[in-house]
């Protein structure tokens, strides 16, 4: 695959198209390549090489044969560690350390889990008795569902994408990938790995392009796709699953949020600074599970609220690639303005700014980037469209609750059910708050440690379905019931 050109991968091949369009980097606009754009053709010659390889080598592999390649591919990502950082920031704006320690090892992680989960996951069986006073035995038969649609998002390209082709893979189906236009590098990437590792052509195909009218569309309404699966925005997950519903075909889904931390006033609150810090600061603030809205008991709302000010200024916003960045840029200019306009919306609506809310000072060689402060507001009514909408960027609303019933009923008062965090000494509330919370993952003096046996998944509009160990197994298979008479 020549350098700076990003193609389709299709049956194990390079395949170009007549339209393209620029991959830039978001930390100084520059123009990082090519990427070609899928048209119908394309999509319809990638369903086709995936539907062929579950019927060749892939279909008749063992589960022992399929997880060693599966092993292989995730060894080839680790010896390529630096060449998918690189291309990882390039795309993303991203801290090269960020990537280095997050995305690329989940990376590689996401395939061995799942290559190790499916050698061992057990199915049920009963013995029942029959009208007649004999016996029979059920048993449950796991077969892979077929081609797999994985529609991806930018904010983390490679740790969402293997998220799902993982355990697609691992579980016997093959899959056509559509990255996001944000981000094509890594998932090209991943297509010369597959390569190496002796992955058959077919099983692994990627797909370039737009979401209408383009790849996207094509993918998900192919009428030999035999499931989508889809992480990104709530509003393009309802187009997903219209797209999918003629056929029946199945979706999961993982869509926003407008995730809420809770800060009891017994908080350790230099932790509560610290974990609350990554959840809105980390990536730029462009983390589904992150959080925009923090709820601060009032005795220590003042002291919260001026450690977390002092938080947002330790943070060293430049170059992804220098040593010592924290924070890089958003994933575009369209992005920028669209979290500036929040910003705007903020100060119409009456909040107090207590820091950021604009652009910084960066470099002049970065200066043409999509560059956002860390930003924090507070005295916002809860009506304001800074508080129920999903904002994506490194900015936050904090507001005081006197008791743990209102709490609850601010956190929960928002379409989106993903994540939230609850922070305090005491484990009767916290236990309280586990439960009372209406999402899909609820932290505990903590944000964002992740088991990946564990089901992750929305709640109300933040999605369909759960991913992890065995619950992942429940998209990415049909579950068959043998009946034998005894």
């Amino acid at each position: 695959m020549p350098a700076q050109a990003f193609r389709h991968f299709i049956n194990g091949e390079w395949v170009s198209s007549a339209r393209t369009f620029e991959n830039r980097n978001p930390a100084d606009n520059s123009v990082i390549g090519l990427v070609h754009e899928a048209g119908q053709a394309e999509v319809d010659a990638a369903v086709a090489a995936a539907r062929a390889a579950l019927k060749g080598p892939w279909g008749t592999m063992t589960v022992a044969q399929r997880t060693a390649l599966l092993h292989k591919v995730a060894e080839g990502i680790e010896r390529r560690h630096a060449e998918f950082v690189a291309a990882e920031v390039a795309d993303t704006g991203k801290p090269a350390h960020l990537a280095g320690h997050l995305d690329i090892p989940r990376g590689a992680a996401n395939f061995k889990v799942f290559a190790d989960l499916i050698r061992n996951v057990p199915t049920e069986s009963f013995v029942m008795d029959t009208p007649d006073g004999g016996k029979a035995v059920n048993y449950a038969v796991r077969s892979p569902r077929g081609v797999i649609g994985v529609v991806c998002p930018w904010n983390l390209p490679l740790l969402l994408m293997t998220w799902k082709v993982g355990p697609a893979l691992a579980c016997g189906n093959t899959v056509v990938v559509k990255p996001s236009e944000e981000t094509p590098a890594t998932a090209t990437l991943l297509g010369e790995v597959m390569t190496e590792a002796g992955v058959p052509p077919g099983v692994y195909n990627v797909v370039h392009g737009f979401g209408a009218d383009s790849a996207g569309a094509f993918l998900t309404s192919h009428p030999d796709v035999d499931g989508v699966t889809f992480t990104g925005e709530t509003g393009t997950g309802e187009v997903i699953m219209k797209a999918a519903a003629k056929g029946i075909r199945p979706v999961s889904l993982e869509l926003g949020g407008k995730n809420a931390g809770i800060v009891f006033a017994d908080a350790d609150l230099e932790k509560a600074v610290k974990g609350l810090g990554r959840a809105v600061f980390e990536n730029s603030g462009q983390v589904c599970l992150g959080t925009e809205r923090i709820y601060v008991q009032r005795p220590l709302f003042e002291r919260f609220v001026e450690a977390f000010k002092a938080h947002a200024a330790s943070i060293v916003v430049g170059d992804p690639n220098a040593h010592g960045t924290t924070m890089g840029p958003l994933i575009s200019l369209s992005h920028r303005e669209k979290v500036l306009s929040y910003a705007r919306q903020a100060v119409d609506d009456g909040a107090t700014v207590v820091c950021g809310g604009g652009i910084p000072q960066v470099p002049a060689h970065l200066a043409e980037g999509a560059w956002f402060e860390p930003t924090i507001w507070t005295g916002l009514p809860e009506t304001s469209a800074v508080i129920r909408e999903e904002i994506f960027g490194p900015c936050c609303h904090i507001a005081p609750f006197d008791t743990e019933e209102e709490a609850v009923a601010l956190a929960n008062d928002t379409p989106y059910g993903l994540a939230a965090s609850v922070w305090t000494r005491d484990l009767q509330v916290a236990h309280r708050l586990g439960s009372a919370l209406d999402v899909g993952i609820c932290w505990i003096n903590a944000w964002f440690l992740r088991d990946l046996r564990t089901a992750f998944g929305g709640a109300k509009q933040s999605g369909i379905g759960r991913e992890g160990g065995v619950h992942s197994l429940e998209f990415y298979t049909e579950l068959r019931n043998v009946c034998v008479r005894l």
